[in-house]
């Protein structure tokens, strides 16, 4: 069992609230961290899964149930699949306004989280559970094989590597044929693999709407609408550009990662360490790790942005706190990095206070241009927590 550091914000919020909702994409232990929660809490519990029938037909008739059970911390897992329920939650919270009723999990979907902020709001808190980060599983694995496997714990884990790149092609395609359809995505498979692919190609650049269109006989505004369904899944996030009080033109599109690098290399059909060291993605795909690794562990008041200007200036993350730049990271699959004039403008438009390199497996020192250089381990248990 690996202790996921979620686990302990989950303890707090459903000290506060009467629900919790944890979401995230599919199989990436969202179940297994409401199971373990239960154990440790004295009130009495009861979990519902709206994929087994069993558990549906107990919510025939979902006032009378809930209500009979109202003493107890009630766990419903795939909520998703029946939207219903949130004006139902809302009425019983309402009737008895204690924390710790309901604990919801559901993979993302604009539906679900319509509903439940106009339903729950004031009486909901949200946790996303992302793919183990590094940190989770240090004691178990190494950075490369996290780095090559992603943080989905079928995949990482699995004792033979055929058995992982066989979970990721069977998740891929359960997705495809199968989730981002119930989630309202309507679209052809074939297209939507493509779709995903020409992403996981674009990986860490920025995005074209109108370009990736016109490779797949679509409308720019129609590859947005897709684009937002699988970022609403949880498969691929956005970085927004910072340009707050900045007064030199900036580039304005968003970049796009996908938010496993597992997914990622099976979508560019990598299937080794060493096929990846002589990809030409393997650059991205180092980016794309570290930014999902450092997401993962952001703290409600930071946020992520990169900056890039029309000369050629750039910045690979910029942390904001309140609106205002406080640091910057600059992401290199290299062990002997060194701070580019570009990067150093960068540094001097944004004024941040604390300046990093983040490397595979560097060692920690100061650059002359005082920007500091360290293996992503390292920034993540001994630097991000100060920013």
């Amino acid at each position: 069992m690996v202790d996921r550091i979620l686990s302990k914000r989950l303890e707090y919020l459903t000290g506060k609230f009467p629900v919790v909702g944890i979401i995230g994409p599919r199989q990436v232990g969202k179940t297994t961290l409401a199971k373990e929660f239960l154990k440790t809490i004295t009130k009495s519990s009861l979990y519902l899964d709206l994929e087994k029938t069993s558990d549906i037909d107990k919510l025939r008739d979902p006032e009378l149930f809930l209500s009979n059970n109202s003493e107890k911390c009630i766990v419903i897992d795939e909520i998703q699949n029946k939207p219903e329920l949130f004006p139902l939650l809302r009425a019983l919270v309402d009737e008895h306004r204690v924390p710790l009723r309901y604990i919801i999990l559901g993979s993302a979907s604009p539906g679900l989280l319509r509903q439940s902020s106009q339903s729950l709001a004031g009486r909901i808190a949200y946790l996303e559970l992302c793919p183990f980060n590094f940190i989770e599983i240090k004691n178990i694995t190494d950075v490369k094989r996290h780095h090559l496997f992603g943080g989905f714990p079928e995949s990482l884990l699995s004792e033979k590597a055929e058995d992982g790149w066989l979970w990721l092609e069977n998740f891929i395609n359960t997705y495809i044929y199968r989730d981002l359809q119930q989630l309202g995505l309507k679209a052809d498979a074939a297209i939507l693999r493509r779709l995903w692919e020409m992403m996981a190609w674009l990986n860490g650049n920025m995005l074209n709407y109108q370009l990736i269109g016109k490779s797949l006989d679509l409308s720019g505004p129609t590859i947005s609408t897709y684009i937002s369904f699988f970022e609403n899944a949880f498969l691929v996030r956005k970085l927004q550009p910072f340009h707050y009080n900045i007064k030199k033109r900036l580039v304005k599109s968003p970049k796009i990662y996908l938010n496993d690098t597992g997914i990622l290399h099976k979508l560019l059909r990598i299937s080794d360490y060493d096929q990846l060291l002589g990809h030409t993605s393997v650059g991205a795909s180092w980016e794309a790790y570290v930014v999902n690794q450092i997401y993962s562990l952001l703290t409600k008041d930071l946020e992520l942005f990169f900056y890039r200007t029309h000369n050629g200036a750039e910045v690979d993350i910029v942390f904001v706190k309140a609106l205002q730049p406080v640091a910057t990271a600059e992401i290199k699959f290299t062990s002997m990095p060194h701070p580019s004039k570009g990067l150093i403008n960068c540094i001097q438009d944004l004024n941040s206070a604390n300046n990093y390199i983040i490397t595979p497996f560097s060692d920690d020192y100061l650059t002359s241009a005082n920007i500091r250089v360290c293996s992503l381990p390292v920034f993540l248990e001994k630097y991000l927590d100060g920013i």
